[in-house]
């Protein structure tokens, strides 16, 4: 793996975000001590989660701080008990006990009063938390698009740097194959190589095959069909297919997953000549 594909394999955005093995990550820290390279990519990947998650941060109420203390002040009101003025002596006797017990009262107060703002505390921490838990995972969401969104901008990106090297090679034959009657708007290319005789095959512009059917390619030589070989998207203008030594033609028919023996002519969707 060169240095180009470690970078958009996807592992410098997984050790950013704590998804990445222990040997992952030792190898990507490694990595970048000799590859400079790598190590920019690693210091610009980062900049762009941190501003992803700068960008989607939730800031609590602005009035919470004063309803927290509101919330203390009313809880002191309650506890306060006003004395009530009397001169008989048994009612003095009363209101002296009462006064005493407003005072333990009074100095239980302040415990009470640290109670229930520890309380409050707790449960703007619990608001807290919860905030940032639901702002992470909305972050870890959009990270994961566009990590994935990145994959397929480097696939499609390695799919077209395939095309234009093959273009680019003087030893590659290119045969346009065009839709039949009843596909129209099908097309492929095939793609075979002079000196070697493999063919590849380059057909995104077919319909998605049916679920158990499969695309087969065929070689016209001396009028009669030749199997050359069964397409899969993953092949798509990567792999060969088959090694056809010589064709005036070449043709796609929809067969049964795996191929056939014989092609399927009322299911061919497209054909060029050479």
């Amino acid at each position: 793996m060169n240095t180009k594909e470690y970078i958009s394999s996807g592992i410098i955005e997984s050790y950013i975000l704590g998804h990445a093995s222990p040997e992952e990550a030792g190898i990507l820290e490694c990595v970048m001590k000799n590859n400079a390279e790598v190590k920019a990519a690693f210091e610009e990947a980062q900049k762009t989660l941190e501003h992803l998650a700068t960008a989607q941060a939730v800031t609590p109420p602005s009035d919470l701080k004063s309803k927290i203390w509101n919330k203390i002040q009313q809880e002191q009101i309650v506890e306060e008990i006003a004395p009530v003025p009397s001169t008989d002596i048994s009612e003095v006797k009363r209101q002296t006990e009462h006064h005493t017990d407003r005072k333990d009262i009074q100095r239980n107060t302040p415990w009470k009063t640290y109670a229930v703002a520890a309380s409050v505390l707790f449960l703007i921490s619990v608001g807290g938390n919860v905030f940032w838990m639901n702002t992470q995972s909305v972050n870890q969401e959009k990270m994961a698009l566009m990590i994935a969104d990145k994959k397929n901008q480097d696939q499609a990106m390695e799919k077209m740097n395939l095309k234009i090297d093959m273009f680019s090679n003087p030893d590659m034959q290119m045969v346009m194959l065009k839709g039949v009657e009843k596909h129209t708007e099908a097309k492929a290319m095939v793609f075979w190589d002079k000196k070697t005789k493999e063919v590849y095959l380059n057909a995104e512009k077919l319909p998605k095959a049916p679920e158990g059917m499969q695309y087969q390619l065929w070689a016209i030589e001396d009028g009669k069909p030749v199997n050359a070989g069964m397409y899969t998207e993953d092949k798509d203008s990567r792999i060969a297919l088959a090694s056809i030594p010589e064709a005036q033609a070449f043709a796609i028919t929809l067969e049964k997953e795996g191929g056939s023996s014989v092609p399927t002519m009322e299911n061919m969707f497209v054909m060029g000549e050479i």
